[in-house]
């Protein structure tokens, strides 16, 4: 039997449509992984909100991303669509969990196996859940520095992206660029203070996690020339956020699990200067696609090397390593782990 006429449901998170218009990391990806497992052959269900735009077959219990309609309640909502796809697991030969740590507490009450994606720990806490169920579930992780040694990977599959909607340029812009949650873990303040010292305009995009930080320690930077803030960009404001880059700034103060702006920045040809943190080296070829950095300083020194990195390294780097098909083929291999 053919693996690929196996029945395959992609769980997809509900804060935001899949995939989403703006921000949306984890719903982005289970996207990526969806399309392109149609792409390849595969017979998919994706459950996601119901304005959610796939080729693949959609399910769905709630019309809309409880982030994007107010009105709904996140936990009832996440409760409702997580509950339809267990309770028609018997329909499906393997479910694809993008959903963290909550469908893994269903494993132990239906027979269809599960591989769950980590995404990142949000909280120590809740690798109590995972551990519980370790041998309920199989798990996959998207770097290999973001892995709790208690838990029995199948594999490392590096998230891919959609090299369609990132226009490739060998022309630099002139600005550095923020593109992520405005976050104390996201230094963006951080960007804003090597913008200073290499003496270049920064512009920032993305929403506002954090209102008191925003207005403490990155709004006095704001003045709309040298620091720019546009808030949050979809797709084809990304393409053309990226045209006028001359390097993208991800200097995470906390470990970063994968990063799919850096990706998304060296598809489009622009270098990342980054923290060493987490999976940043694992993504980035220091050297090569940008640089990996310590502090502020050194970031500020990088910008200054920026004219050694040649875009056409940064896209072959992606298209070698963070494509769609290249995750998706990742992901063929252990499925056939579990269903072969």
């Amino acid at each position: 039997m053919d693996i690929k006429s196996k029945r395959i449901a992609v769980l997809s998170p509900v804060a935001w449509r899949t995939p989403p218009r703006a921000y949306g990391a984890w719903e982005t990806v289970a996207s990526n992984i969806t399309e392109g497992l149609v792409a390849s052959g595969w017979d998919v269900t994706l459950f996601a909100t119901g304005d959610s735009v796939t080729k693949a077959k959609l399910h769905s219990v709630i019309a809309a991303g409880y982030e994007e309609d107010k009105t709904l309640d996140p936990k009832v909502v996440e409760i409702l669509h997580i509950s339809e796809i267990m309770e028609r697991a018997g329909e499906f030969d393997l479910i694809h969990n993008s959903y963290d740590f909550i469908p893994l507490t269903y494993s132990r009450l239906i027979d269809t196996p599960m591989l769950t994606t980590i995404h990142g720990f949000s909280s120590d806490k809740i690798r109590q859940v995972y551990r519980k169920y370790k041998n309920d579930s199989y798990f996959v992780s998207i770097s290999n520095s973001d892995r709790d040694p208690d838990l029995p990977y199948l594999a490392t599959v590096y998230n891919g992206i959609d090299l369609t909607n990132l226009t490739f340029s060998g022309k630099r812009g002139d600005k550095l660029v923020f593109l992520g949650r405005i976050h104390p873990d996201k230094g963006t303040h951080l960007a804003c203070e090597v913008a200073k010292k290499a003496g270049m305009e920064l512009i920032i995009a993305g929403i506002i996690q954090d209102r008191e930080y925003f207005d403490s320690r990155v709004k006095p930077y704001i003045d709309d020339s040298s620091v720019t803030f546009i808030g949050p960009v979809g797709p084809p404001q990304r393409d053309a956020l990226f045209k006028q880059a001359y390097a993208v700034l991800h200097l995470n103060e906390l470990p970063e699990r994968f990063g799919l702006v850096m990706a998304e920045a060296m598809a489009a040809g622009v270098p990342v200067i980054a923290y060493d943190r987490g999976s940043c080296r694992e993504v980035v070829a220091d050297g090569k696609t940008g640089y990996v950095v310590e502090d502020t300083d050194q970031a500020a020194q990088a910008v200054a090397n920026i004219e050694k990195i040649k875009p056409e390294d940064c896209r072959s780097h992606v298209e070698e390593n963070f494509s769609i098909e290249k995750m998706v083929a990742g992901y063929e291999k252990v499925y056939e782990q579990i269903l072969g």
